[in-house]
């Protein structure tokens, strides 16, 4: 049986998030996107980028066995920080979706203060996790279910 914990994201996971996040978007979400834009997203995921996320907002890592198998960051809503927050790049490891670590990824979100204290969650999702979105209880933002200019579905959850 493995143990499976989560953590803060470190500096030192780095390059393990960000094989992770390109791993998601090149074997994953390309199946609904065009190549190119994956490409594109893939390379952004680099050491600054994750900076950005965890000095800004709070990255977490979900670890089987000690292997980094999922992440994902809460951040303050930019111009409403005390009452809204948005959930980014979250993703699990291709081989290990649908055994559980979404759910401890969006646990730990959950439970971190920049969600508790929000009235109002948003994540920008992708076609391939919009269902998971609903089990959470996250519905399509103003009730439209189309993509935005980069693809990105935009949901919400009110609490």
């Amino acid at each position: 049986m493995s143990v499976v914990t989560i953590r803060p994201y470190r500096e030192e996971d780095a390059q393990a998030v960000i094989c992770l996040a390109k791993r998601n978007l090149l074997e994953v979400n390309i199946k609904n996107y065009p190549k190119e834009l994956m490409e594109k997203f893939a390379s952004m995921y680099n050491g600054d980028y994750l900076k950005h996320l965890s000095i800004n907002g709070h990255s977490y890592v979900v670890l089987d066995d000690g292997e980094l198998v999922g992440c994902g960051t809460v951040m303050p809503f930019w111009g409403k920080e005390q009452t809204e927050c948005v959930l980014l790049s979250i993703y699990a490891l291709p081989e290990c979706q649908g055994k559980g670590i979404g759910r401890y990824i969006m646990a730990a979100l959950e439970s971190d203060e920049y969600y508790k204290r929000s009235s109002r969650i948003e994540i920008p999702a992708t076609i391939t996790a919009c269902t998971f979105y609903e089990k959470f209880g996250y519905s399509y933002k103003d009730g439209k279910r189309e993509p935005d200019e980069e693809g990105s579905y935009h949901m919400e959850k009110f609490r």
